[in-house]
């Protein structure tokens, strides 16, 4: 049987460190099996394998001026992202121009341009600024994951920051793909789904839409706030999760609805099925926008 490794000093426990900096870890010990190694010459504990433990190793070897980027910083800046580079174990570096790029085992090495106003700090860890984040991530998303992430840092960020992001890249460096993703993007927009909801119907055909648009009755009072509203034709085009399947939220969804219909409202409760195969919520909007002229 192993025996258990000796306790590490301990200004070196639960944390990401470099051997050059622990001259008493021998060898041995940095090998035992309670650490790993994300880059070489740092450790971490084996329990530590998140994406921000992991970046806080690397980070003791980053060079001046580099940040986390692309899907790393989207991450850790809780931008929604497709599942599958959620889960990535990989992370991004972006350092600027003249720098030698970051490679490794685990490290996905860009060289850009990069100034100190496109970098923060977050959970002690540098990372290009949400709406640099965005742009960067053009090379990577799709149209329409893209613009989910537009919407998110132009509702907690502001458009004019992704705006002034855009502004600064040479129109040669604005993939096609971007442009389009910044001419769909609504700052009013609060959920993936919800955007997805939106270009779903908006390439229909239909729209412009309010989104999360409050409505209230006569005496001012407020009665609910719409995923998606025709105002004009008072039609409410609603995203539906699973958490509404919860009995309390169901009891009060049901009362929502009943107050925004008894205002003379048509309210349309949308489903992952329908965005799946939206050809009965198409016809049923259709019908709706008829009634209303």
């Amino acid at each position: 049987m192993s025996s258990r490794p000796s306790d590490l000093p301990r200004h070196l426990r639960g944390r990401a460190f470099r051997l050059a900096d622990a001259p008493e870890v021998s060898r041995r010990r940095s090998r035992a099996s309670d650490l790993w190694t994300p880059v070489r010459g740092a450790r971490l504990p084996i329990d530590q394998q998140g994406l921000a433990s992991t970046c806080h190793a690397v980070a003791l070897s980053l060079p001046a001026g580099a940040a986390f980027s692309h899907t790393t910083a989207a991450v850790l800046w809780g931008l929604p992202l497709p599942l599958g580079q959620q889960a990535e174990r990989t992370v991004h570096v972006t350092t600027p121009t003249g720098t030698r790029a970051r490679r490794g085992r685990l490290i996905i090495g860009h060289q850009r341009e990069l100034a100190a106003d496109q970098v923060r700090q977050r959970r002690g860890l540098p990372l290009t600024s949400p709406s640099r984040t965005f742009c960067d991530l053009s090379e990577i998303l799709d149209l329409d994951d893209l613009v989910a992430v537009g919407d998110r840092v132009a509702h907690d960020h502001g458009a004019a920051a992704i705006e002034a992001e855009l502004a600064r890249r040479p129109r040669n460096r604005q993939p096609s793909v971007l442009r389009e993703a910044v001419a769909l993007i609504d700052d009013r927009a609060e959920s993936p789904k919800e955007t997805e909801l939106r270009l779903l119907l908006v390439r229909a055909g239909f729209g412009p839409f309010a989104a999360n648009f409050v409505v209230r009755d006569a005496s001012g009072r407020f009665i609910a706030r719409v995923d998606l509203a025709l105002p004009a034709q008072r039609i409410a085009v609603e995203y539906e999760g699973d958490h509404h399947r919860d009995r309390d939220q169901w009891r009060r969804d049901l009362a929502r609805r009943r107050r925004l219909e008894a205002l003379g409202w048509i309210y349309l409760p949308v489903t992952q099925a329908d965005l799946s195969d939206p050809a009965d919520l198409l016809a049923d909007l259709r019908a709706a926008v008829a009634r209303r002229g």
